[in-house]
């Protein structure tokens, strides 16, 4: 019988390993909070880090950015004054500016098996020094590479023990792209359901790119 809950959150983190690159959801809603404390205490070092947005002065995410443990941080967005911005004006972090439509486009190629691809954007900034370009249609193109994870954090509404999942709101931006993307996926869900009761159509995340489901009660 197939059923993908863990019991604790030590075991939903279980083997994470130092130098793993990260996929941390959230868009606004989203992030599970959970398991940013999680791979806290898991301890492991040297990540890197996949985020929509870097710049939270506070919070599980800055929490992460504190330990040290992450050495290099993916996203669209930093603040000066936040945790990151201090750490990266200190050499401690690197960090890598992605637009954020990229940067969602990047990690869904990386799930959908497409290991690169040509985008506008970005095509004539600064982000595009040194980089590869082509002009189609007459427009400047950027190269962009594909961006999965060795572990996705995930949070989700709804799941099943197949690990079919329900996101709620502006958590389907990163959550589903994310799960797709990464060579173990990690769930918190908020409530469990009966196999079979979420209907097709709400099925956001399907179980086959779920790995391991742990429920944290709203």
């Amino acid at each position: 019988m197939i059923d993908k809950f863990v019991s604790s959150l030590a075991d939903a983190m279980a083997g994470i390993r130092d130098g793993s690159t990260v996929l941390l959801a959230g868009f606004g809603p989203g992030m599970p909070e959970p398991l940013v404390h999680g791979l806290i205490e898991q301890g492991a070092r040297d990540l890197t880090l996949v985020v929509n947005s870097g710049g939270r002065g506070e919070g599980p995410l800055a929490d992460l950015l504190a330990t040290g443990h992450v050495r290099k941080l993916v996203c669209s967005f930093v603040r000066g004054a936040s945790v990151a911005g201090h750490l990266h004006k200190a050499g401690r972090l690197d960090v890598e500016i992605v637009p954020q439509g990229t940067l969602a486009e990047r990690i869904r190629a990386a799930g959908a098996g497409v290991p690169a691809f040509y985008t506008p954007t970005a095509a004539d900034t600064i982000l595009a020094d040194g980089r590869e370009m082509r002009t189609i249609n007459g427009r400047h193109c950027l190269l962009e590479h594909a961006l999965p994870g060795d572990v996705a954090l995930i949070e989700a509404w709804e799941a099943d023990r197949w690990g079919n999942l329900t996101h709620r709101d502006s958590a389907r931006n990163f959550n589903p792209i994310m799960a797709m993307a990464a060579a173990l996926s990690i769930v918190m869900t908020r409530h469990v359901v009966e196999l079979g009761a979420i209907p097709p159509a709400n099925v956001h995340t399907p179980g086959v790119f779920v790995h391991r489901v742990l429920h944290v009660p709203a």
